[in-house]
């Protein structure tokens, strides 16, 4: 990958810009330049691949939310996982995840999907794989990102302590297995998408349990609410 073009935020170029000098980074991007050239439509666009570092820098994380991989529809993807641009139908998962959260901790769900207020209050939305085509989802899978968040959750995993990662669905949790969870608080449970929530998903309480674990460790609880769209100003993420 061509370090001029990434603008990587700083705390996370610092530990994790070496790796995106690889051989299989350089690969990755390659392919990627390769499908542009083919006609493919690639989301998230260019500036909004590393969205979720930019939100969140390192020592700001307390949560972690792994995704799989970005929205494969026109204008939703932005760079953070379940997340859609304001104006952007609330896509089933994220449908799911707001329904759990208004049962769990009783906040009105929202009438948007736009996540970036939880990103910078501490929540890194980190899908595993940081691209896709259009109408193609899985299309950029085993290319070369799993390697990349891999290392970002190991960092995450070594440097950092009292963390909490939530893990939905077989993906994320197969993902997680190297973190340490006599350091971290690991919570798992099925993915909210609508053929798998309510096998364990709605119910799950993830979000009490989660700001109850950071206030035991002597950190702010995350604020899940969301503020109206008309009281949102789209920031590029």
């Amino acid at each position: 990958m061509n370090d001029d073009r990434i603008k990587l935020e700083p705390s996370w170029k610092q530990r994790v810009g070496d790796y995106l000098q690889r051989e299989e980074m350089r690969a990755l991007s390659a392919f990627v330049r390769q499908r542009k050239a083919a006609g493919a439509r690639i989301y998230p666009p260019g500036p909004q691949i590393f969205a979720a570092f930019d939100a969140t820098p390192f020592d700001a994380v307390k949560v972690v939310i792994l995704g799989q991989d970005p929205y494969h529809g026109p204008g939703q993807a932005h760079g953070l996982c379940f997340s859609v641009l304001p104006g952007v139908p609330v896509p089933p998962s994220l449908n799911n995840i707001f329904k759990e959260i208004q049962r769990d901790l009783g906040i009105a769900r929202p009438d948007h999907g736009y996540l970036l207020p939880w990103a910078e209050r501490g929540v890194l939305l980190l899908n595993a794989v940081l691209t896709v085509e259009e109408g193609r989802p899985g299309s950029h899978q085993g290319k070369g990102w799993e390697g990349f968040t891999d290392y970002v959750v190991e960092t995450l995993d070594r440097e950092r302590e009292d963390l909490v990662f939530l893990l939905w669905g077989s993906y994320a949790q197969a993902k997680g297995k190297v973190i340490d969870t006599r350091r971290h608080r690991v919570l798992k449970t099925t993915h909210p998408s609508p053929l798998s929530a309510h096998r364990g998903f709605l119910g799950c309480g993830h979000f009490s349990s989660a700001n109850e674990f950071l206030c035991r460790h002597g950190a702010a609880p995350i604020d899940w609410s969301l503020p109206p769209a008309s009281a949102i100003k789209e920031t590029g993420h």
